[in-house]
Formats: structure tokens, sequence, C-alpha cells
């Protein structure tokens, strides 16, 4: 009888622990010193940080009328994306960059989806079936993440708004995000 109380305390411990790392932090951007507040500058350009405070954290999250993107400052070049992961709105700003191919890529730390930085593009490991090649390769979906246009003037980073004439699979998230975050899709 002891056991099986021993047991279900530990059934109950797990459930609890397992809640709150579901839950986790909310709005916390795991590598960098903040989340900068956006202005809007010259030509539409939306002001999201100083160059050399980005340099340094490597990455900093933004809103921009509302929408969360995130800026990487990786090998020398900065990459603006849509925040959320287009396969299930995993947060991009947790996770870590992987070169694939010669290719800067953002891994996502829910589901592992890798997206690359310059172009938006999900990448998957597969075999072509109409080459006789038993080693799984790289290949494309296709472009499915949002990318965002940045500009450095002046020791600033500016991040050009969303062409939404144009549809991103990342526009899903983007918005569910936007009007409400976890709440909006139930989690």
């Amino acid at each position: 009888m002891l056991d099986l109380i021993i047991l279900s305390i530990h059934f109950f411990i797990c459930i609890l622990i397992s809640i709150a790392i579901w839950r986790g932090p909310k709005d916390v951007d795991l590598h960098s010193s903040s989340t900068e507040t956006a202005e809007t500058g010259p030509d539409g350009l939306v002001c999201i940080g100083k160059e050399e405070n980005i340099k340094k954290s490597g990455r900093i999250t933004a809103k921009i009328n509302g929408r969360e993107i995130v800026v990487f400052y990786h090998e020398g070049k900065f990459h603006a994306l849509d925040s959320r992961c287009y396969h299930e709105g995993g947060p991009l700003c947790r996770g870590e960059i992987e070169d694939i191919n010669g290719q800067a890529c953002i891994v996502c730390p829910w589901h592992k989806f890798k997206i690359t930085l310059e172009t938006g593009e999900g990448l998957y490991e597969g075999i072509n079936p109409l080459e006789p090649s038993p080693t799984p390769q790289w290949q494309s979906k296709g472009v499915k993440q949002r990318t965002h246009k940045v500009t450095i003037d002046n020791g600033n980073v500016y991040v050009c708004p969303p062409d939404l004439s144009v549809s991103f699979d990342s526009d899903y998230f983007a918005e569910k995000y936007k009007k409400g975050g976890e709440a909006a899709i139930g989690k």
C-alpha cells in the first residue's frame, strides 16, 4: 500500500513539473538582454534597437504593428523573421542556429524544424526517390517563414514592416499570437 501512495505522489509531482515546463515563462527571450520597443523611422522602417546591442546579444525580439519578429546577428549579418515557427508556432527566439550545407538555419526548439535565416525556407532531410542514393540529403520545402528586410543606419537597426499582400505559412501563428498569445490557440 505504501508503494502505491509513493507511486501516486511521484506521478502527481511529474504532472506538476510537466505543466510548469509546458506553460513556461511568458515573453522571455533567453538570448537577448531585452525586448526592444519598436519606433518608426525614415521611409516607414521600424527601429528595433541599437546595432551594437544586437551584435552583443546575437538576437532580439521586437513587435512591428503588433507582430512579433526576431532579429538574429549571425556571422556578420542581420536576419529578421517572424518570431513564431510556421509549423506549430514554436518560439524561434529560443532556437539554436545550425549550419546546414553552408546555410545558417534556426532550429525550432519545439519540433526541431529547420528554417534558413536568409530566405525562410523550410529544410528537411530526405531521400529523392528518383535518384538511387541511399543517403538522405537536405531538401527544401519552399519558403515557409516570413523574412523581413533589415537596414542599418547610424548605428540603429531598422526592419521593414511586412508586405501582407504575399502570404507565408508563418503568418497563421504570427496573427494568432498577435491576437492574444497562447490563449488564442488554446494553450
